[in-house]
């Protein structure tokens, strides 16, 4: 038996994705086999596909070509088969996740997962809207509660605040209590008030690291400033956390955020969200309760999931990109 799925066989632009016939595969132990209803596009998605920056190579990803021929980490989609040792999950349970850690693999119509890398969907979601959380919102979480150690009453701002990311970090951090300013363009400035933001920035119009000592946490989702730069708008014991961005905010980051100057208690640091069902069913109940929802700008089918790669490309997002696969 055999199923549609998404390959590439090289790094490159999206051109080199091509839709094949593989095998199906069958469930290992502990394993659940999941027909996969939609797959959420991400930024690691698209560094993954490129091979880009080199040190991904190095990581285990393949040196010199992919080591896992179909993307897609976030899926939503139901239990098709479950194999020996599973407890958690039965046959036709709704059911959601990040297969980062896990081998990928979403891009397909069936995906095999360790039963520990899913949790129950929540059921007020669609699975469009349900592969639109896991990667995004893990990352929004972490990075606000366990490196921004984020507290009622201050001030938050979120550089690149309309992407992926960015819309789930303005909600959480609204959630815990914190006074938002999303950075954004100006066509999305009014959907980010929406979802909580009380205060929003054209970064086109205005620097608003120009506001000195005015943040207590920056998130620098996207959008490049030198750390220096971040480093004024920020308090006294002001936190600077970087999750994503272009390769130079990536390179800077990681390179020497960890060696800046700790004046006035100020800390630089970097992100690498890591796959936790246990924060993904944190999401879920804020989902639940209302104060967390997905932003969906685009859903396509698995034919047309080039095209949503070409436009995650382009680095303009409104929320995230689905592909359908039913």
């Amino acid at each position: 038996m055999t199923m549609r799925a998404l390959v590439y066989d090289r790094y490159g632009a999206p051109d080199v994705l091509r839709l094949s016939e593989l095998p199906t595969p069958t469930p290992k132990t502990g394993q659940v086999v999941v027909r996969v209803c939609a797959c959420g596009l991400n930024s690691a998605d698209l560094r993954l596909l490129k091979g880009e920056p080199f040190v991904m190579r190095l990581m285990g990803y393949g040196l010199f070509r992919p080591k896992y021929r179909v993307l897609g980490s976030d899926i939503a989609g139901r239990v098709e088969q479950v194999g020996a040792g599973v407890t958690a999950f039965k046959v036709g349970d709704a059911v959601y996740g990040d297969l980062s850690g896990c081998g990928l693999g979403g891009l397909a119509e069936y995906v095999a997962v360790p039963e520990a890398a899913l949790a129950p969907m929540p059921p007020s979601l669609s699975f469009e809207q349900a592969a639109a959380v896991p990667m995004g919102a893990l990352t929004a979480l972490q990075a606000l509660r366990d490196k921004g150690a984020v507290k009622a009453g201050e001030r938050v701002a979120i550089n690149g605040a309309a992407g992926g990311v960015g819309t789930f970090a303005v909600q959480i951090a609204v959630a815990m209590g914190a006074e938002v300013t999303a950075v954004a363009s100006a066509g999305n400035l009014d959907g980010l008030r929406a979802l909580g933001a009380a205060h929003v920035v054209d970064y086109a119009r205005e620097d608003f690291t120009e506001r000195i000592g005015e943040y207590d946490v920056i998130l620098g989702v996207n959008g490049y400033h030198p750390l220096a730069h971040y480093g004024r708008a920020l308090r006294a014991g002001g936190r600077y956390v970087m999750v994503g961005g272009s390769d130079g905010q990536l390179f800077e980051g990681l390179a020497r955020a960890p060696f800046m100057p700790k004046r006035d208690g100020k800390r630089f640091t970097n992100l690498t969200a890591s796959t936790s069902v246990e924060d993904l069913r944190a999401v879920s109940a804020m989902i639940e309760r209302g104060v967390v929802r997905p932003v969906v700008e685009q859903v396509v089918g698995l034919a047309e999931a080039v095209e949503g790669f070409r436009q995650l490309a382009t680095g303009r997002a409104r929320g995230k990109r689905v592909v359908s696969l039913v």
